[in-house]
């Protein structure tokens, strides 16, 4: 006998040939996708088999069968996917007997580190826990034999597949309420920065509920799209985990630039932008399916009676007419008898508007007939086709489940064709709830109940749906989408003068806002830059409802009372100086009771004096009282080093600042014993946690800061030493410039940072390093971004020449690093 001097592979019905098998099987970059899966289902199954067989033989056990369930069952393994798996005999064995089978089965399965989720069970007992547990049954439907006694398999699917058939009216009701609950917790993948791939409302599991339906028999989903939707979320999770090692179906932001690359896309935007789309069509399928599945079960439970009524005759649905052409049917929206959408282009929009307006769903049959029949509209649009449009962004909520399933079928872009390049887009800003192109339909939601504000709703309406329409071209997405709205407007029908209009809306929609939280609205370069900038009263007008939508439709932290009065604020004086009744002059800072109190103290004790309270604002939509926050207000002399102290005590404390003011004010005649300089700060705090602080505590920390007894610095670094925060996803490094042109009077230093214990304090000390005299300061913030905006002179009250401002805004910069 010769030997080759090699050891022979261990085959894959050994662990160790099976693990090798499968080792070279995920590393191999020949193979991915639907072909990996099912060649690692079918390497699994083989290796199964062979101990199967062997375990039988050794135990002597007859009668009884492996089998695959769940997503094994599916032949859908992803690398770290859990093996699911059902031994199943007929109850003539020995229990001892298949104890020790089972033993022979699962313990090889966990010694390869392999996650197993396994089950022992006769047919009785399999039809009993189905019977029992909704989540048992799910996972039979996708039942496949693997070894032994294909029969006794056989007619246990039969059986439980019958009971599914059978229970549907009962089961399908439970499954629905399994679905929303997940989807209530999990949130809906498509508009997720860090989706659950198998969890999230338009995951994994609703293709599996959506199988489970169409087993029943009662509806079937959708089939465009869902194939593909399903191998994109698969594909997916393959990547993530050999990415990462692990049995995860998260999708972490600090995962994604990797995962992209494992898929060949061009980077993470690309890979949300694709998971986005295949949830959108699984979560659209599921609408669809679920609706129909009501409808279904809801008719059989009606029908006996019918027939008891009618005699046995079957009742027609009753058609009721909603618009030309257009019928409400069985409780949705579908097409007349006579419509004939190849001669009617704008029957397309009439239905989609009556169907908001009705606030019923368009039929799924009626969006494909559309798709396919109806010809494109005239450019530009007939007016009837701008109504229609116009009516159905002003329907409020019922107007979202219209646009998706128009979107569904892709009418959308055939009507507005720059909508493709926001469809789906993700918007990296966790202020934001929604991909670009919800946003921008959740914008025109929110603009629909502000319409009797203003003079032209449709121009409102319109200009809400585009304002971010440039987010998908580069550069600045409002110069962008100036160009985009202005297309577009002309498109669907508005005259020169509407379409200019539009066009302004859309480039300044963030104007009012960031004006009045991070501008001095007393300088009068401020509000005369805003007045120039909107022209006419009409456009302001418009544009302070498009503010409030936009800002709504973003999210909770983007829009507040103290926001909404701010922006209220701007919009008087600019309305003023468009009346021609602007200051030439700033007008000293009014004083209310309360500061001029505090005022009056400042000076007589030649100290800090402060108020804390918390304030009641408007009212919400229920009528209850919106809280403001806690306000803080403190009046002391001007002295160097009052903004850093007073920022630093606040740190220590744990104190939030939501948004700061600070500024000189002159106190009104008669008030004090003559002129002085004095400084007032309106504070919007938060506790981070636990109980507020003390008025008396804060300024007592107060005049020690100023007097140097308190080294705040300090004290804060070794707090942060002893609990140091819990680090996320990597921050972009701050960043700090000089606003052109931003007053005459004062050099104005914008800072946008990730918001964080002490960073105004930190600004507050490169500020005092730079030997400038801040003259009013606005604090904002958003999420976990800050924005601060700082007016700042030289000590005569001159602003700082353009080298010197320079170098300051790099001084903080380098003091935030």
């Amino acid at each position: 006998m010769t030997s080759t001097g090699t050891t022979p592979e261990p085959t894959t019905s050994e662990p160790g040939g099976y693990a090798a098998a499968r080792l070279r099987l995920l590393q191999g970059k020949a193979r991915s996708g639907p072909s990996r899966r099912a060649a690692l289902a079918t390497l699994t199954d083989h290796w199964l088999t062979a101990l199967f067989d062997t375990a039988a033989g050794q135990t002597g056990v007859r009668g009884a069968a492996l089998v695959a369930v769940g997503g094994h069952g599916r032949g859908e393994l992803s690398p770290r996917s859990d093996l699911d798996l059902l031994l199943l005999h007929d109850g003539k064995a020995d229990p001892a007997a298949v104890a020790a089978l089972a033993d022979r089965l699962w313990y090889p399965v966990w010694d390869l580190g392999l996650a197993l989720d396994h089950s022992v069970r006769t047919p009785a007992e399999v039809r009993r826990a189905a019977g029992e547990d909704l989540k048992v049954q799910l996972g039979l439907l996708d039942a496949r034999p693997v070894a032994g006694d294909r029969g006794l398999i056989a007619a246990m699917r039969t059986a439980t597949l019958a009971d599914w058939r059978n229970r549907a009216p009962a089961h399908l009701p439970a499954l629905a309420e399994l679905c929303r609950e997940r989807a209530e917790r999990q949130g809906e993948l498509r508009f997720l920065l860090e989706p659950d791939l198998k969890e999230a409302r338009g995951g994994l599991r609703d293709l599996t509920a959506l199988r489970a339906i169409a087993a029943s028999w009662v509806a079937d989903a959708p089939h465009e799209g869902l194939a593909e939707a399903r191998r994109v979320l698969l594909d997916t999770r393959d990547a993530l985990h050999l990415t990462t090692g692990r049995a995860t179906d998260r999708l972490a932001l600090q995962e994604q630039d990797q995962v992209a690359g494992a898929l060949g896309l061009l980077d993470a935007d690309t890979l949300l932008r694709q998971v986005y789309e295949a949830a959108r069509t699984v979560s659209y399928a599921t609408d669809v399916t679920w609706r129909e599945v009501s409808r279904v079960l809801r008719a059989r439970s009606a029908r006996p009676r019918l027939r008891a009524v009618l005699g046995g005759r079957a009742a027609a649905p009753e058609r009721v007419p909603l618009a030309d052409g257009v019928v409400e049917a069985d409780g949705e929206v579908v097409l007349a008898r006579t419509a004939r959408p190849e001669r009617d282009p704008v029957l397309v929009l009439r239905a989609a508007a009556a169907a908001a307006q009705s606030e019923l769903p368009l039929s799924r049959h009626v969006v494909r007939r559309l798709a396919t029949a109806s010809g494109p509209l005239p450019v530009p649009w007939p007016a009837e086709a701008r109504e229609e449009l116009v009516t159905l962004l002003g329907a409020g909520e019922a107007t979202v489940p219209v646009w998706e399933a128009l979107e569904a079928e892709g009418l959308i872009t055939r009507l507005l064709p720059d909508w493709e390049r926001v469809h789906c887009r993700p918007q990296r800003n966790p202020v934001h709830t929604w991909t670009v192109d919800r946003h921008l339909v959740e914008t025109a939601v929110r603009a629909s109940s502000l319409t009797r504000r203003v003079g032209r709703p449709d121009l409102l309406l319109v200009a809400a749906l585009l304002h971010d329409i440039g987010k998908g071209w580069p550069g600045d997405h409002s110069a962008a989408g100036e160009v985009i709205a202005r297309d577009t407007a002309a498109r669907i029908g508005f005259d020169r003068h509407d379409t200019d209009v539009v066009a302004a809306l859309v480039r300044h929609h963030l104007l009012l806002v960031e004006t009045a939280t991070r501008r001095d609205l007393d300088d009068p370069a401020t509000v005369r830059a805003v007045a120039a900038a909107v022209g006419t009263t009409t456009t302001l007008e418009l544009l302070h409802a498009l503010t409030e939508a936009d800002a709504l439709a973003t999210g909770p932290a983007a829009w507040s009372t103290w926001r909404a009065s701010l922006v209220a604020d701007l919009v008087g004086r600019v309305a003023a100086v468009l009346a021609g009744r602007g200051p030439e002059e700033p007008e000293p800072a009014g004083t209310g009771a309360e500061q001029e109190r505090l005022a009056v103290e400042a000076l007589r004790t030649g100290g800090p004096v402060l108020a804390l309270h918390a304030r009641a604002g408007t009212r919400d939509e229920n009528g209850e009282p919106e809280p403001v926050g806690v306000e803080l207000h403190i009046a002391l002399p001007d002295r160097p080093g009052v903004l850093p102290a007073a920022a630093g005590v606040l740190a220590l404390h744990r104190l939030t600042v939501r948004s700061a003011d600070l500024r000189a004010v002159e106190l009104p005649t008669g008030l004090g014993d003559g002129p002085a300089d004095l400084l007032l700060l309106s504070w919007r705090v938060a506790a981070e946690y636990g109980s507020l602080p003390r008025a008396d505590r804060l300024r007592a920390d107060l005049v020690r800061a100023l007097d140097g007894s308190l080294d705040i610095r300090a004290r804060l670094a070794e707090r942060e030493a002893a609990h140091p925060r819990r680090r996320g996803t990597k921050a972009p490094p701050p960043r700090v410039t000089v606003a052109a042109a931003g007053s005459k009077l004062a050099t104005v230093i914008e800072v946008r940072a990730q918001d964080a214990p002490g960073l105004l304090h930190r600004i507050g000390r490169a500020l005092e390093g730079g030997g400038v005299r801040v003259r009013s300061a606005h604090v904002s913030t958003l999420g976990a971004n800050a924005v601060d905006t700082v007016y700042v002179t030289r000590r005569d009250g001159t602003p700082l020449p353009d080298a010197e401002a320079a170098a300051l805004a790099r001084d903080i910069e380098d003091a935030l690093r």
